[in-house]
């Protein structure tokens, strides 16, 4: 269905402003915390708790934490939007059944998130080949999962089995958009770093046991308010394609709502051949130093501090870079909208 979406700063991870949503039928709601984004950052399920208790149907929750530098607490509420306009952005919705701890990271996974975001699209009203970005919510493995697990774990290490839950969830949305077949997906869980999704956005979380999927595309006949267009950073600092997007929904008279981004640190430990020390440093991990880095470039590029900037981009884009969504709604007379 088509969808609007809202920007609403909050207070506090349990902060909940739901009278901020105007009466709308609330889809989705997609937040960032001021937790630390790691295995103990429980300000995503304090989040997610205060959300799902305020509104007053159920809704799908995605809360990424991690607000480092600039970046402000927020969460984006999309709602059920108008039919009339010239935007054509649609979401569409779907989860994955409960993984079994072998299969966390591994092609199980991958499969299952292809099959949700299959679902999400065909539900959305558009082809996965329109897809313009597949938000995918999955789990971690515990200690606790790690030493019961029977046939072995895809790591004994619950903060590296982040970065493969993502890895292999942007594999199995990559599968599902026709970006890549099966054998490049068992290369990237091999660890080919050549092998990623333009447009999947995958983060990893304690609180829930399988995959949340949210698909947002463009449908081919006109009728929404909103429209969008991603584009993929080759490194921390590759704005020239950002800054030119920009310009041009700006040109046209249109209105920036939201900004979707990941960040990662270049795993060569360079950028543009001079050295950085997001790998090295034991006091910060490197997702936290990169969404600090890219939150702050993409703030002082668009002018705004609640954007969703979402470290580890495992797969998720080229090594050292990500995928960026820009969301805009277009003036009446508005044209045709590009992946």
């Amino acid at each position: 269905m088509y969808v609007d979406l809202t920007v609403v700063p909050v207070a506090a991870p349990d902060d909940a402003p739901v009278d901020r949503v105007f009466g709308r039928r609330v889809l989705a709601v997609i937040g960032k915390t001021e937790g630390n984004g790691g295995v103990n950052d429980f300000s995503r399920a304090l989040a997610t708790r205060a959300w799902t208790e305020g509104l007053s149907e159920p809704a799908l929750t995605v809360m990424s934490g991690g607000t480092e530098g600039v970046l402000s607490p927020h969460v984006t509420v999309v709602s059920e939007g108008s039919t009339s306009g010239n935007g054509r952005l649609a979401a569409g919705f779907a989860q994955t059944p409960r993984l079994s701890v072998e299969g966390l990271g591994r092609r199980e996974q991958v499969d299952a998130v292809a099959a949700a975001t299959l679902e999400a699209c065909r539900n959305g009203g558009f082809d996965p080949r329109n897809a313009h970005m597949v938000l995918v919510k999955c789990p971690l493995l515990t200690t606790e999962q790690i030493v019961s697990a029977r046939g072995g774990a895809v790591t004994d290490d619950p903060y590296l089995s982040m970065a493969r839950s993502r890895a292999a969830s942007s594999l199995g949305v990559a599968l599902a958009c026709g970006e890549i077949g099966g054998v490049e997906a068992d290369q990237g869980l091999a660890g080919d770093p050549s092998v990623w999704s333009a447009v999947a956005s995958a983060s990893a979380g304690i609180e829930l046991d399988r995959c949340l999927v949210l698909a947002f595309g463009s449908r081919l006949d006109p009728g929404g308010q909103l429209n969008a267009e991603t584009v993929v950073m080759h490194d921390a600092i590759d704005v020239e394609e950002i800054v030119a997007l920009r310009d041009r929904i700006r040109a046209a008279g249109g209105t920036i709502v939201q900004v979707f981004a990941k960040a990662e640190a270049s795993p060569d430990g360079r950028i543009r051949g001079l050295r950085h020390t997001m790998l090295t440093d034991t006091d910060l991990s490197s997702t936290r130093h990169a969404r600090a880095a890219v939150g702050g470039l993409l703030a002082g590029v668009f002018g705004r501090t609640s954007i969703y900037v979402s470290g580890g981009a495992e797969n998720q884009g080229p090594p050292g870079g990500g995928p960026v969504t820009v969301v805009w709604q277009e003036p009446t007379g508005g044209g045709e909208t590009r992946r």
